[in-house]
Order: C-alpha cells, then sequence, then structure tokens
C-alpha cells in the first residue's frame, strides 16, 4: 500500500462486504476458505453495518450471506481462541465481549434481519443468524452447536435458543453438538422458512426490491423430512434426568438403538463441558431475556477460557487433528461440583453485564 494511501475505516473490515441494492442492506461474509469463519475485526465490521443501517431510511431489509459453497459462518476462529488461552491473552474475551453484544443487536435490531442459513452455519453463524427475525434454511443447512467436543459451552444466546427448543431437543443437541438440517432447524425454532438453495439469488434480489413477507412467498418450499420428531420420545424422556450421568444411563438403558449411540457419542465429549453445558442451560431458561443468557454464557466461557478442556479440545480437532483430545477431569464422575460452579461464577475480568444495560 502506498504510504499516503488513506487508512481503512476501523469499523470495515475486508471479509464482511457491505453495500446497499434497492431497499436493502446486503452483508456477506467473506472468508470462503475458512467457512467465512468469524474475527473479531469482522464482528465489529457487522455491528457497525447495523448501527448505520437502523435509522437509514433507505434501507428497509438486511440480508445477510456467506460467500462460497460451504456455508454461512463456521463458527468463532478457533484457532486463534486455542493461541490466546495458551498464551494467557484477554484478546478472546475482549472477542466474545462485541461478539456477544452482536448477537444481542440481532435480536432486537428494528428492521427485518434476514440469514440465509444455506450450507455450514455452526457456532458463532448461528449467534449472527438465528437470532435474526427471519431466518432461512435451505436443503444443505447443516446447524449445530458442537461446542462440548472442543471443551466449550455453547455460547453467543445458543442456550437461549435450544432452552427454548421444544421438551428436551435443545439439550439434546446442546450436550451432543449433533448437526440438524432444514426440517428440525424449523422444529427446534432455530429458523422460519425453507428455500431451495439454487433459489437464494432470486430471493436476495426480490429482497432488494419487495417487502420480505412478498419475497418469501415467492421461493419458499417445504423441507425434506428431519429426524427430531421421530425421536422425540426418547430424548424428551432420557434428556428430562437431572444429572449428564443420569442422562447417560437413561440412553443406554432405553433399548433404542439411536440412543444407544447417542450415549457413546457423550462419552466422547468433555466431561466438564457436558456438566457446564446441563447447568448453563438450565440456568437459562430460569431468565427473561437473551441478554442475561448472554451474561451467563459469557460467566461460562470465561471459565473456560482458563481450564484445561478448551485448548485440549481444540489442539486435537484443529490444531493436530489427531482427534484424541485427553480430557481432564477424564470421566463425568471425577466432575466436581465445584468444577461446574465456577463456570457460573462472576468472570474474573469482570462481567458482561448486558440484562443491566
Amino acid at each position: 500500500m502506498p504510504a499516503d494511501a488513506p487508512a481503512a475505516p476501523a469499523d470495515r473490515d475486508p471479509h464482511v462486504l457491505r453495500r446497499t441494492e434497492g431497499r436493502a442492506g446486503l452483508l456477506t461474509l467473506d472468508r470462503p476458505r475458512a467457512i467465512n469463519a468469524l474475527t473479531h475485526p469482522m464482528v465489529r465490521a457487522l455491528d457497525a453495518a447495523l448501527a448505520d443501517w437502523a435509522d437509514d431510511p433507505a434501507v428497509a431489509t438486511v440480508v445477510l450471506r456467506g460467500a462460497g459453497e460451504r456455508g454461512l459462518c463456521a463458527g468463532g476462529d478457533i484457532r486463534a481462541i486455542h493461541d490466546d488461552a495458551r498464551a494467557g491473552g484477554t484478546a478472546t474475551a475482549a472477542f466474545w465481549r462485541d461478539e456477544y453484544r452482536l448477537n444481542a443487536r440481532i435480536a432486537r435490531y428494528p428492521k427485518p434481519y434476514v440469514a440465509l442459513m444455506d450450507g455450514i452455519v455452526m457456532g458463532g453463524g448461528v449467534g449472527v443468524s438465528a437470532h435474526g427475525s427471519v431466518r432461512v434454511v435451505t436443503e444443505r443447512s447443516r446447524i449445530a452447536m458442537p461446542e462440548t467436543g472442543i471443551g466449550f459451552v455453547p455460547d453467543v444466546g445458543g442456550t437461549w435458543l435450544l432452552g427454548r427448543a421444544p421438551g428436551e431437543l435443545g439439550t439434546h443437541l446442546a450436550l451432543t453438538g449433533a448437526q440438524i438440517g432444514a426440517a428440525d432447524a424449523l422444529l427446534t425454532g432455530l429458523a422460519d422458512h425453507h428455500v431451495p438453495a439454487a433459489a437464494l439469488d432470486a430471493l436476495t434480489a426480490d429482497l432488494t426490491r419487495l417487502p420480505v413477507e412478498e419475497a418469501l412467498a415467492r421461493h419458499t418450499t417445504a423441507p425434506a423430512p428431519g429426524v427430531l420428531a421421530e425421536r422425540r420420545e426418547w430424548i424428551d424422556a432420557c434428556y428430562a434426568a437431572p444429572t449428564v450421568e443420569e442422562i447417560v444411563d437413561r440412553l443406554l438403558d432405553s433399548g433404542v438403538p439411536a440412543a444407544k449411540e447417542t450415549a457413546d457419542t457423550l462419552l466422547t465429549r468433555s466431561p466438564t463441558a457436558l456438566k457446564a453445558t446441563l447447568a448453563v442451560l438450565r440456568a437459562v431458561r430460569a431468565v427473561d431475556s437473551l441478554e442475561a443468557a448472554l451474561d451467563l454464557e459469557y460467566r461460562a466461557s470465561c471459565a473456560a477460557l482458563t481450564g484445561h478442556d478448551l485448548v485440549e479440545g481444540i489442539r486435537a480437532q484443529v490444531v493436530d487433528k489427531d482427534r484424541n483430545p485427553r480430557w481432564s477431569p477424564a470421566t463425568l464422575a471425577e466432575v466436581t461440583d465445584a468444577d461446574v460452579a465456577r463456570h457460573l461464577a462472576p468472570a474474573p475480568g469482570g462481567d458482561l453485564g448486558l440484562a443491566g444495560a
């Protein structure tokens, strides 16, 4: 860059494409090689765009898309989280503070916020989409909160969303990190409409000139059947148990092959993360706002950041890719009440404080 070239605005990022067309503000996450994983500058750029457009009379609708064919967003940049946690840094906590504030802004946005949840939508990708007022899935959607597999707790308001799914479906998804498709996203309340992937460009074009309801009516179709509805009986019965250990026992004793497979999956996840997730999920069911849920999740996230399993889980899944995490404690029985309580205690650097604000 020439020495006299103007600096990029602090609220812009090259990985967030921002433009207006017709009556719509269009946002595109543009890190396709990383499945549009979120960085801190991307979060700030998204937040700035939404702040600018909230009172702009020329923007009637906001549309969020992901570049490339693989997905809207695979989550946060967990390799950066790994490196920061190992170094004992503060960058990740600062990232979460801004990310969770963005999630809350999306949920309270005064204009239709249309998230096109095509392909992979996981972790932080759920945070920038599923809190929107109009959530569109396709036959390619693969949605998940897979945090327990890396020694973490569902965040970005994930416990708020999953805690309000029918029965215990959200508990199942939070603990296992299982991926769901379009029909199950609609069933669990993570999405509102199904549109074929091939129609997303046409839908976007219509959103630039038509009211949201009219644009959607041109393209919405019924999704292929999901799997959760037919599994609801054993999911509700097993996940209603008071502890993770009893959930596993009920799954193993149910006589249902899919339930036994689920128990086997749970036993590969971080024992600490499983118990902390169940505690946070049930605590969030008692609060009355997304902001209060994000405050609790921030506590849990900061606790995980200074624990063993998050760094180890990311190492095993993303850094060394040996898929063999060495959790500590290694079993559910070894995770103490104090280990769980730490995830609900005030964050060492100060709480998020969204609910109070």
